[in-house]
């Protein structure tokens, strides 16, 4: 599969070239094919991830989950969208009508350019940059701009007090989740995604950085607003957050980006803590695009697994986790491994 997935986008090149594109618009054809399969992946991964959660939920809690729709309910998602796409959008008479809509709009972007520089096997990232981990960082964190845009657009006092939440929440969470990181960056000595895979490859890093590994996990889950971190959708307190003036589609587009989250989440622990592709136990036979994706959907149920268990947590504890425990935990692990890594260079190892 990873061959195919280089022979594939080399044919496309020189089809493209075949065509009389010069080579900068047949590689901005190409990337153009490479962020619509993604886009395909996502949206195809969001509506799964939608039944999946109801029949982990439905398991955890004893009930069946959906089982009407379809068989074992599996068109459950499809009758979803056909009641969202039939409603009407309603915007507020004193809303900010163009960035009302926008928000929606942009909130699959900056996802979509993330996964731009995952890698889902071998050879198989859309682009190899040597900097993927900060471009990862910097794009993730446009997010946080989507759901402040949609709370301030909506010109309604819940959605602004749940969108400040948010916009809290997630620049307290980033801190440690980039600290975190810094413990792999310095024993590999790479900010290329696939070069840290490789480095993976006599040992996962989350035997040789735990730590950093539960800060980033912990940070990814409330990055993506899920529970026990979902303060955004407190409803007990702002009833739906940033997205309580939202109906139909436009509210479907925020819930879909949430799954997307999800993905990310699973898909960068897989990458940087779970060695990616690489095969466990010597079990190469399998290609290493399908470890990947038992890896990530082995994180998508834990990370399911929690929102069904533990319940939401109050914005004040939130906030002591983050700064309190969480920032100065992942500074640490960044010293013991300095510390570490110098006494192996004495040692000689």
């Amino acid at each position: 599969m990873e061959n195919l997935f280089v022979n594939i986008a080399g044919s496309l090149r020189i089809m493209f070239e075949h065509m009389g594109l010069s080579p900068l618009l047949s590689d901005t054809a190409l990337m153009v094919v490479k962020i619509l399969a993604i886009l395909l992946f996502i949206i195809i991964n969001a509506l799964w991830l939608v039944y999946m959660e109801r029949k982990v939920a439905g398991y955890i809690q004893c009930r069946p989950g959906p089982n009407r729709v379809g068989p074992k309910g599996l068109l459950q998602t499809t009758a979803d969208i056909g009641k969202l796409m039939s409603k009407e959008v309603v915007i507020p008479k004193s809303a900010d009508k163009v960035l009302f809509l926008l928000a929606p709009a942009l909130i699959f972007t900056p996802p979509l350019l993330v996964f731009m520089v995952v890698p889902f096997g071998e050879n198989m990232a859309a682009v190899d940059l040597n900097i993927g981990l900060v471009y990862f960082f910097a794009l993730a964190s446009l997010s946080t701009v989507i759901f402040w845009m949609a709370g301030w657009a909506s010109n309604n006092k819940y959605s602004l007090l749940g969108s400040m939440r948010v916009v809290a929440q997630m620049v307290s969470y980033e801190l440690p989740l980039i600290i975190s990181i810094f413990g792999i960056v310095m024993i590999t000595g790479s900010l290329n995604i696939s070069e840290i895979v490789r480095s993976q490859e006599n040992m996962w890093f989350i035997f040789l950085q735990p730590v950093a590994f539960l800060i980033f996990f912990i940070a990814m889950v409330a990055e993506a607003n899920r529970a026990p971190f979902d303060l955004a959708e407190g409803e007990s307190e702002i009833i739906a957050g940033p997205f309580t003036e939202y109906g139909g589609m436009a509210f479907a587009l925020f819930f879909l980006a949430e799954y997307t989250s999800v993905l990310l989440a699973a898909f960068m622990t897989a990458t940087l803590f779970l060695g990616g592709w690489l095969a466990p136990f010597g079990l190469t036979f399998i290609p290493g695009w399908i470890w990947m994706l038992i890896k990530v959907y082995l994180m998508i149920y834990v990370i399911m697994w929690l929102r069904w268990t533990f319940p939401r947590i109050r914005v004040d504890q939130l906030m002591n986790f983050g700064w309190k425990v969480l920032l100065p935990v992942s500074v640490a692990n960044v010293f013991v491994t300095g510390i570490g890594l110098k006494v192996f260079q004495m040692m000689g190892w």
